[in-house]
C-alpha cells in the first residue's frame, strides 16, 4: 500500500487546528499568509471562495507533496461583509448590528490534492440569531473573550454561545470554522479517507 501523503491544515487558527485533531490523523500546519481585503463589490460567497482557494494554493505551493485544506469564514448582515473585526470598538459595532438580528456565518472550505489540483471547494452556511444585546452585555463579552480575529466578532465555542437564540447548519462545526462533514468527504476524494 503507498504511503499516505502529509496533509496539511492551511490556517493560522487554533480553532481550526482543535477540529481537525477530531479526525485523529496526523497533520502538520503551515499558515498561508495571503491579502484577506474583498475586491471592489464583491459578494460575501465570491470572497470566502477566493480566499478558501487563495489560502490552499498559497500552502500548496510550498508543499506540493501534501494534501492542503484551505478555508475561511465570514459574517454577513443585511448582505454587509463583517469579516474579523482587529479593534474593540469594531466588534462592538458588529456585534451591536447583530443584536436581535439573523447573521449568516458562511464558511468557505477548500481541499487540493500533491500537486496542487484542487479536488473541490464548498461553502456551508449557519443561520445565527442572535438575542436582543444591552451595550453592557456586548462590553462583558467582548472584555472575556478574544474575538478580534473572528468573523462576525463572534465565537460560539466559548462565551458566545450565550449571545444567541438559535443555529441552524448543516454542519455544526462549521461555524467553529471548519466544517468537518465536508473535509471528511473531500479527504476520501483526495485519498485519505478519514475511518
Amino acid at each position: 500500500m503507498p504511503d499516505r501523503p502529509r496533509l496539511i491544515l492551511g490556517s493560522s487558527s487554533p480553532h481550526r487546528r482543535l477540529l481537525l485533531t477530531r479526525f485523529g490523523v496526523p497533520f502538520e500546519v503551515a499558515v498561508p499568509d495571503i491579502d484577506e481585503s474583498p475586491l471592489p463589490d464583491e459578494l460575501p460567497e465570491a470572497l470566502v471562495d477566493r480566499l478558501a482557494r487563495a489560502k490552499t494554493h498559497a500552502v500548496a505551493e510550498r508543499h506540493p507533496d501534501a494534501v492542503i485544506i484551505g478555508s475561511d469564514q465570514v459574517a454577513v448582515l443585511d448582505g454587509q461583509i463583517y469579516g474579523k473585526p482587529h479593534t474593540h470598538e469594531r466588534a462592538f459595532e458588529q456585534l451591536s448590528r447583530a443584536s436581535g438580528r439573523v447573521v449568516h456565518f458562511l464558511t468557505a472550505v477548500c481541499v487540493c490534492r500533491p500537486g496542487g489540483e484542487i479536488v473541490d471547494c464548498d461553502t456551508v452556511v449557519t443561520e445565527v440569531l442572535f438575542r436582543k444585546l444591552s451595550p453592557t452585555e456586548i462590553e462583558n463579552y467582548l472584555a472575556q473573550e478574544s474575538v478580534l480575529a473572528c468573523a462576525g466578532s463572534f465565537q460560539s465555542e466559548g462565551l458566545g454561545i450565550s449571545l444567541c437564540e438559535s443555529m441552524h447548519s448543516d454542519d455544526p462545526t462549521a461555524l467553529v470554522g471548519l466544517p468537518l462533514i465536508t473535509v471528511r468527504r473531500m479527504l476520501a476524494t483526495a485519498g485519505l479517507a478519514i475511518p
